[in-house]
């Protein structure tokens, strides 16, 4: 507390630490649909100080709790064993989106004195391992599976681990020389992946992005968090921030391979009838609507700072999705999908014209039949109907057949419609001919243009 402070004065944000924590977040594929449970929002599972009221305004958005456990250190074992780091403290999480984005989150506190080296080693072996770490002689995921009701759970291909340096790390982190501060960032963010020599030129392009302000200290990679000297509430910022990156990294891994097999099926769709056309379509464009769906509210809905407004997490949010490369892959992911949408525009554009020419074509056929019909028709209709009047002109004992009795009426029924197809004919012909005369000839089809001329009648160079 300082000087002339009273019990009720704001809380910094900056704290020691007395104990180095770690929190593993891995990303969880397919989908997890979150459901009413007693453990609240995710505002209530950790303390966020001032950052709560954010949080509670924005809770619709934020992931929501479905397994939250305190869990005795013993039964977490690590395939190549715990390297000398004991655990004082375990909590497992799984929180999930509203769009059913999963993670795990495993929530780590060391019980003696941490070194970077065995730090590095540990944060390793919990990366590329993390298939084999078990939790009661089971694997973890098994176990987690279990306790949410035996939903298949598979691991995805997103980590990221936030260390929050304590004891004589943090001091050393904190108050060594920048060359020494160095190899030590260097050794944890990249896992002991990455030696670094402080006597060669230090390559900027694999320094972890680093911001120093006294107190406190964070630097991070793609894969791993230092924040050193911050308060508890904010530590806890920090892993929201994080765990919102990688679920949204998630998310645009999926619509990118989502897209490409939409692309794919679109492709090799072998169809033929109209309706099969429209049900490719119509799944096609429910596809297109869910990857925009996802785009917007799985990973436009974490990348920014509207959810936590503040200065503190703004920056390392920025800096994360900087070293995620997440704002770069959301832009073409979402012209993937405008493209993709384009194609299917253009397919059922396609099927449209196709269709309205099938409905001409259908209406010239029946047009056609039925002026044949009426052709056909009329000429017998007009023989019954002479043949059946009582007239002097027709013989009762004579068949209606004799051509030599009743060819001048069949001359008369048949002759109008005969000079009537004749005309109509020609009549066809000429439109043919003139449709024809429009077309360029062959030896004019790249005709050079005459140049222009000047005023005074000479071409123009």
């Amino acid at each position: 507390m300082l000087p002339g402070t009273s019990p009720n004065a704001t809380v910094l944000d900056s704290a020691t630490r007395d104990r180095t924590r770690v929190l593993l977040l891995f990303s969880l594929s397919g989908r997890l649909r979150p459901r009413d449970t007693a453990l609240g929002a995710l505002a209530d599972r950790y303390d966020y100080g001032r950052f709560a009221s954010h949080l509670m305004t924005s809770q619709d958005v934020l992931p929501v709790p479905v397994l939250d456990e305190q869990v005795a250190p013993r039964r977490l074992r690590l395939p190549y064993g715990d390297h000398g780091l004991g655990l004082a403290s375990l909590r497992i999480l799984v929180v999930t989106t509203p769009r059913g984005d999963a993670t795990l989150v495993v929530d780590c506190a060391f019980a003696g004195e941490t070194t970077a080296g065995d730090l590095a080693v540990w944060l390793a072996t919990t990366c590329f391992d993390r298939e084999r770490i078990e939790l009661d002689d089971r694997p973890l995921l098994q176990t987690v599976s279990a306790q949410l009701g035996g939903r298949p759970l598979a691991l995805g291909q997103n980590v990221h681990q936030l260390v929050f340096p304590g004891g004589r790390l943090q001091r050393d982190l904190l108050g060594a020389d920048e060359a020494r501060k160095a190899i030590l960032l260097n050794e944890i963010v990249y896992r002991g992946r990455m030696p670094w020599n402080p006597a060669t030129p230090y390559d900027t392009r694999l320094a972890p992005h680093l911001r120093n302000h006294g107190l406190t200290l964070s630097a991070l990679g793609r894969g791993v968090s230092v924040q050193a000297g911050w308060a508890p509430h904010v530590e806890n910022g920090l892993v929201l921030v994080a765990v919102g990156m990688i679920s949204a990294l998630s998310v645009l891994q999926r619509t990118r391979l989502a897209a490409f097999a939409m692309m794919k099926a679109n492709e090799q769709a072998l169809t033929d009838s109209p309706t099969e056309i429209r049900t490719l379509i119509s799944r096609l464009s429910a596809g297109v609507n869910e990857l925009q769906l996802d785009l917007a509210f799985g990973v436009e809905a974490y990348v920014d700072s509207l959810l936590i407004p503040e200065m503190v997490t703004e920056a390392f949010q920025s800096s994360l999705g900087d070293a995620l490369g997440i704002r770069d892959s959301l832009e073409n992911s979402a012209r993937m999908v405008e493209r993709l949408t384009s194609v299917i525009s253009a397919r059922s554009a396609a099927l449209d014209a196709e269709l309205a020419e099938r409905d001409d074509r259908r209406d010239r056929t029946v047009s056609g039949l039925v002026a044949a019909a009426t052709l056909i028709a009329l000429p017998p209709t007009l023989l019954l109907a002479f043949f059946g009047v009582n007239g002097t002109n027709v013989d009762d004992h004579r068949s209606i057949l004799d051509l030599r009795a009743y060819g001048t009426a069949y001359a008369l029924a048949w002759l109008p419609f005969v000079v009537l197809v004749l005309i109509g004919w020609v009549l066809l012909g000429r439109v043919r001919t003139r449709s024809g005369s429009l077309l360029p000839a062959p030896d004019d089809t790249f005709a050079p243009v005459p140049p222009p001329r000047s005023p005074s009648g000479n071409p123009r160079p």
